[in-house]
């Protein structure tokens, strides 16, 4: 019985073939870049960090680091918001905002201990501490992480003020944003320098005395 030959069938245009999704793909690179980033940071701290160890740990080419940035600093910085993001998404938007209870004490006692268990999360600590640092001496970096990352937090506590204020439970004339300075300023630099224990107890403490003053009552 004779075998019948098959028909080759012609390749399909070029335009027809299917291609890689390049934006998934650029965007587990992203992730992978964020990803060593982070832990590189951890790990060997951030004046051991570089672009080539980022590249190697996430298993691309620098020229791809350099092509979306400019600087470890930049990286360390887009990595750790969306640190962030993904974390607000797992958690939810709610862990990230001040309750009002109608207890202005209780909600920022609230907020500032969940603040001191985040900071010491060692997922948190390392970039954060590495971001501030290098924020003081790279003015660019400085500012841009204040806009994108302490100030959506403070505007959370000027309004939680302000919502005292209508409320009566803080005085009327005060400066809402001068007013938060009084337990966010201290916990930071608490933190950063290492001039105290760093706990719940304290930041208590930091709202009571920022609330009620030191004068004998």
């Amino acid at each position: 019985m004779a075998t019948q030959k098959s028909t080759p069938v012609p390749d399909a245009p070029a335009a027809e073939r299917p291609h890689p999704d390049a934006t998934r793909r650029s965007q587990r690179s992203r992730q992978a870049i964020y990803d060593a980033a982070l832990a590189l940071v951890g790990e060997v701290g951030y004046p051991k960090t570089t672009i080539e160890g980022i590249a190697a740990r996430a298993g691309v080419g620098k020229q791809t680091i350099y092509r979306w940035w400019s600087s470890k600093a930049d990286v360390l910085l887009e990595a750790f918001l969306d640190l962030g993001d993904r974390l607000v998404e797992a958690h939810g938007a709610e862990a990230y905002t001040i309750p009002d209870t109608g207890d202005v004490a209780a909600d920022l006692k609230t907020v500032l201990r969940a603040t001191v268990d985040e900071l010491r999360d060692p997922r948190f600590e390392a970039p954060y501490r590495a971001l501030a640092a290098e924020g003081v001496v790279n003015e660019e970096l400085g500012r841009t992480l204040v806009t994108r990352l302490l100030e959506p937090s403070l505007q959370l506590h000027a309004d939680r003020l302000r919502a005292a204020q209508r409320a009566g439970q803080v005085r009327q004339d005060i400066d809402p944003r001068i007013a938060l300075e009084l337990f966010v300023s201290p916990l930071a630099q608490r933190w950063l320098q290492h001039t105290g224990p760093f706990s719940h107890a304290y930041t208590d403490t930091l709202v009571d005395y920022a609330l009620h003053g030191l004068a004998p009552r």
